[in-house]
């Protein structure tokens, strides 16, 4: 196996390792939940699509949606895994589909200009992933198994979606179920002005910290809430995640701020994780400029890692498609279209080019036939990624 190939397996068992941090407590099961699904049609040929030109496809775009399409997509949404499992693991594995991913298609499909394919999107994820308290975390077909519990980080991103395809669609249902779903999202994930990780649908209740990478500012500002309730949470949040800047010599984040303690605790600082608060950071204007100039050193290098220790040694020289596709996002969001470039242009390094491979245009591992939904998702967003929410 080439070095080129092995470090892509490596990613994948990272982006595991990630779920397994970020997903707490997501065992139990929901029961048979009847999920509420918003009465939305696509017409044919909407008045609006004048209004919103789609954004010109890269050949390398293309290429992965087709791959996506047809490599990584069930009934139920897009696989955590191209190769199958038991569906039995702590963490997702296999055909197992997560809210993250219809998350992150909504999302790219709003960046397209897609409302036909998000329409679908939007309800392939309601009817999968909908409960009375959240969108669960993680769905498994081969066990008909809903996890009671859901992620703050991905809710939102479904009600930012929302919000998104509202506006460019010039379609109210889209407005009017973000509205729905931020009211929710507020009643269970958030108490006295604090946003937590996730809302448990069976035990009705919540963990006790918040993880930095799950406080997306922009989409907590336009949640459909009183604005005396809206201000304080969104002052609370901003304070935690500005807060849990390690330091200039290592300028990346915490990984979670525990709120009995009042203190923050990381162990080693996950690179997806930091990178994703500092994604969230820079879409809501509010990035540190030494982040971006370490970021933009490393991307150059070709250095930026998986995992560091809180003194900002690598703790591995591991590196992923997902990472460098944060990075060019970070560089769009913060108005640096050189490092969007050369963050693009390291992610590609990492493009199965194989004519005659089935994992043509995607990325993974081309020797076991793996490929992960993180990777292949965040590298769809990151090639027409544009600020969603303003």
């Amino acid at each position: 196996m080439d070095n080129k190939n092995l470090k892509v397996k490596i990613a994948g068992m990272l982006f595991v390792l990630l779920l397994l941090v970020s997903c707490k407590g997501g065992t139990n099961e929901s029961g048979n939940a009847s999920p509420v699904i918003p009465d939305i049609i696509a017409s044919t040929a909407p008045a609006s699509l004048e209004q919103a030109p789609s954004v010109s496809y890269s050949r390398e775009e293309q290429e992965l949606l087709a791959f996506i399409d047809a490599q990584m997509t069930g009934p139920y949404g897009v696989y955590t895994n191209r190769m199958e499992t038991a569906q039995s693991d702590g963490a997702a594995t296999g055909h197992e589909v997560l809210s993250e991913s219809a998350s992150l298609m909504m999302q790219s499909a709003v960046q397209r200009g897609e409302r036909e394919r998000f329409t679908l999107l939007w309800k392939q994820a309601a009817q999968t992933f909908d409960m009375k308290g959240g969108f669960s975390y993680r769905y498994s077909p081969k066990h008909g198994k809903q996890y009671s519990v859901n992620a703050a980080v991905d809710d939102l991103r479904l009600i930012g979606a929302l919000q998104a395809a509202g506006e460019k669609f010039q379609e109210s249902g889209f407005t009017q179920a973000a509205e729905q779903y931020g009211q929710r999202f507020y009643e269970h994930n958030v108490k006295n002005g604090y946003m937590y990780d996730f809302y448990d649908n069976i035990y009705m209740n919540t963990n006790k910290f918040i993880t930095l990478c799950y406080i997306n500012l922009s989409v907590l500002r336009n949640l459909s809430i009183p604005s005396d309730s809206g201000g304080i949470l969104l002052h609370n949040m901003t304070e935690i995640l500005e807060d849990g800047y390690i330091s200039d010599q290592f300028p990346f984040y915490e990984t979670r701020f525990d709120y009995e303690s009042g203190t923050y605790r990381s162990e080693n600082i996950n690179t997806v994780e930091s990178m994703l608060s500092l994604l969230h950071l820079a879409e809501a204007g509010r990035y540190n400029l030494q982040s971006l100039r370490y970021i933009k050193q490393q991307v150059e290098a070709g250095t930026l890692y998986g995992q560091y220790t809180r003194d900002g040694v690598p703790v591995n020289d591991i590196r992923s498609t997902a990472i460098y596709a944060l990075a060019a996002m970070i560089g769009r969001a913060a108005g640096d279209e050189d490092l969007y470039r050369r963050g693009i242009e390291r992610m590609n390094e990492f493009r199965i080019t194989d004519g005659t491979s089935p994992l043509f245009g995607g990325f993974g591992n081309a020797e076991t036939g793996e490929a992960y939904s993180f990777d292949n998702l965040m590298a769809l967003t990151a090639y027409s990624y544009d600020r969603l929410i303003d």
